[in-house]
């Protein structure tokens, strides 16, 4: 009775979960919710070594590892990282590292290379976190891949043009990757944030601009990171193992 209640609380205890731009925002939510449920957590952060050091050492299972999402190497180190601090494979790969760029109002004036970073971390980041889980999570029950993508995928506001393809392209990859997965039991799924109340959403916003977002959301306000890491984490138990192949817009209505 005592371990049937435990595994109630805590649905992910023994797994272990990556989470890469896991040190701010979304991803720190996504982290330390995957803990609370029971996961060892592995830490992935790109330059913000002391608020991922700070978090992991708040976690009780959790370790905080550098890795650049678009280099091949960088992405071995975090599945390697969960072996070697937890003695098994990862479990569950959350794939949210990205950046936003929206300085410029229109494609035709977006540069090249402000275009090919976005891709860069945005997609081919996604393609090789995806591509490594593919290969070395464990079959048979309890793989779950989660990309975290983007509501603008419906909504295309104006100003987001390199962001939103990029986000789009991972829905495609992800839906695509649940088909190919056939027999292996893993899940792949998207999470699609509407605005959420992050550094990265108000970075180069008025007060204006995010009064008229609060009131375009049918309920008033803007998303919390808490409210993106509840769904990821429902998609990461085995409660979810029915939900495949799916792109899930957390956005308060926002849009469909």
């Amino acid at each position: 009775m005592v371990a049937s209640s435990e595994q109630a609380a805590q649905p992910l205890f023994g797994r272990v979960a990556i989470v890469t731009g896991a040190s701010r925002g979304i991803g720190r939510a996504i982290a330390a919710h995957l803990s609370a449920l029971g996961a060892s957590v592995v830490v992935g952060y790109a330059s913000s070594a002391e608020e991922a050091d700070a978090l992991a050492a708040e976690l009780p299972r959790a370790v905080a590892v550098k890795a650049d999402v678009a280099d091949e190497a960088g992405v071995r180190a975090l599945f390697d990282a969960a072996e070697s601090a937890f003695g098994a494979g990862a479990h569950i790969l959350v794939a949210n590292a990205g950046v936003l760029d929206d300085r410029y109002p229109h494609l035709a004036n977006t540069p090249t290379a402000d275009f090919d970073r976005t891709i860069a971390i945005n997609l081919r980041g996604a393609f090789l976190c995806l591509r490594e889980a593919a290969n070395r999570l464990p079959r048979g029950g309890g793989g779950r891949i989660v990309a975290i993508t983007s509501s603008v995928v419906a909504s295309l506001p104006l100003g987001y043009s390199a962001y939103t393809a990029s986000k789009a392209a991972v829905e495609a990859m992800v839906r695509t990757m649940a088909k190919e997965l056939k027999g292996t039991r893993i899940t792949a799924n998207c999470v699609a944030p509407g605005p959420v109340a992050t550094d990265m959403f108000f970075a180069g916003k008025d007060d204006e601009w995010v009064r008229r977002t609060v009131e375009a959301n049918p309920m008033g306000r803007l998303g919390d990171p808490g409210d993106i890491a509840a769904m990821v984490g429902f998609l990461c138990t085995d409660a979810a193992e029915w939900t495949n192949g799916q792109v899930i817009r957390v956005n308060g209505g926002y849009v469909s």
